[in-house]
């Protein structure tokens, strides 16, 4: 439901007034500066020449051309184009910099500095700058140099070796995970530096590692490393420390339930007709049933199997335990709740077209924000930039 007119003059979006110069792409850095976009900052995407952000160029595309990936990530921003090897283009981003809040890059480190833009540099020119910056392992540390893709990161963290059907069997997480959450930390370290600048007035330099963050989004992983001395394997659908929590397979396809404390295991037994399995030596506990979690669920997979998908949700929901059938992407963008949060965004598509996109779920004071419909095209703002923020 889009923000009507006169509570925007009201409300403005807690971001406004924000400048920011974004040298990210493709879509760790891309992400973190939607966030900004999304709330209302002012982002604008110094891009090069000719080129522009990488993610231009992925498909799949729209009709009029444009990359439905790049759509995605970079809605509200504006797009300039400087080639920050050239002195001319050099000197015109440093006075871009004197009028900004802030500046997010996620080149490996060092690049800034091979360009004669240093960090101290930009803080010279605007000693209040938030300068984020988003690499594959920081910029401290004993592999500062490597470079970094999100497969190569989920591989690194422990991440992959927890993901997958069974030991041995390890995949790829369905996203680009360590990208998306590398975005999300660094807008909140981001907002975080600008609270400390009001109270302070200094600038922050933020040094962001998707390494870094995919670990710290291991969960208990690493402490129940610590307690047991085994490294956690991968485990299909199943929780490592609650069951049953899992899929299961009813006669027409497979599902969720998550009986996660002892009242909804017994609701659980009950709806399934096996009240008995409730007093079963083998299952009277969590840890119990965890530790025998292969017999557990033969015995209720056999039970699920009886009746369809849909029996199955009846019953649980109305005992009150946590179900759901796995969702296709199709069955996601078709859904009702989803479309009244505002979570189904649509886009023009700059050929006349529209496309859907997944919408922000920032909710405030009851409302999502106003989120734009638009990504630039390459450098079409280069003009408008230049005049409102030099003069």
């Amino acid at each position: 439901m889009p923000i009507p007119d006169d509570r925007l003059d009201r409300d403005p979006p807690p971001l406004c007034g924000i400048r920011v110069l974004d040298l990210t792409r493709v879509l760790a850095g891309p992400y973190c500066t939607m966030l900004l976009a999304d709330l209302g900052a002012e982002v604008v995407k110094v891009e090069r020449h000719e080129v522009g952000d990488d993610a231009r160029h992925f498909g799949p595309f729209l009709p009029g051309g444009l990359s439905a990936y790049f759509a995605s990530i970079n809605r509200g921003k504006k797009s300039i184009t400087l080639d920050l090897k050239q002195a001319n283009d050099r000197d015109l981003f440093l006075r871009l910099v004197k009028q900004a809040d802030v500046v997010v890059e996620n080149f490996r480190a060092g690049t800034m500095a091979s360009f004669g833009l240093p960090v101290e540099k930009l803080q010279e020119i605007q000693p209040q700058l938030i300068y984020a910056s988003l690499s594959g392992f920081g910029h401290h540390g004993l592999d500062t140099d490597r470079a970094a893709y999100d497969i190569v990161i989920q591989a690194l963290s422990g991440l992959m070796s927890i993901t997958g059907a069974g030991p041995g069997q390890f995949v790829r997480v369905g996203t680009s995970i360590s990208d998306i959450l590398t975005g999300l930390f660094a807008a909140i370290a981001i907002l975080a530096a600008l609270r400390r600048r009001e109270a302070t007035g200094s600038g922050t330099v933020v040094d962001m590692a998707m390494l870094d963050c995919t670990v710290a989004a291991l969960e208990n992983a690493v402490s129940r490393f610590a307690v047991t001395g085994a490294s956690p394997e991968p485990l299909g659908t199943r929780h490592p420390s609650i069951t049953p929590f899992q899929s299961f397979r009813a006669s027409d396809g497979s599902m969720v339930v998550a009986a996660g404390n002892q009242s909804l295991w017994r609701q659980l037994c009950t709806v399934l007709g096996c009240p008995t399995l409730v007093g079963d030596p083998r299952f009277a506990t969590n840890d119990l049933r965890t530790q025998n979690c292969e017999e557990l669920s033969k015995e209720l997979n056999s039970r699920f199997g009886q009746h369809d998908i849909r029996h199955w949700l009846e019953q649980l929901s109305a005992a009150g335990v946590p179900s759901a059938p796995i969702r296709n992407v199709e069955e996601v963008v078709g859904d009702a709740h989803l479309a009244s949060r505002g979570m189904l965004h649509e886009m023009d598509d700059g050929a006349g077209g529209r496309s859907v996109t997944a919408g922000s779920p920032f909710h405030l004071n009851g409302q999502p924000p106003q989120l734009a419909d638009h990504c630039p095209a390459l450098g079409e703002d280069t003009e408008s930039v230049l005049n409102e923020w030099l003069g």
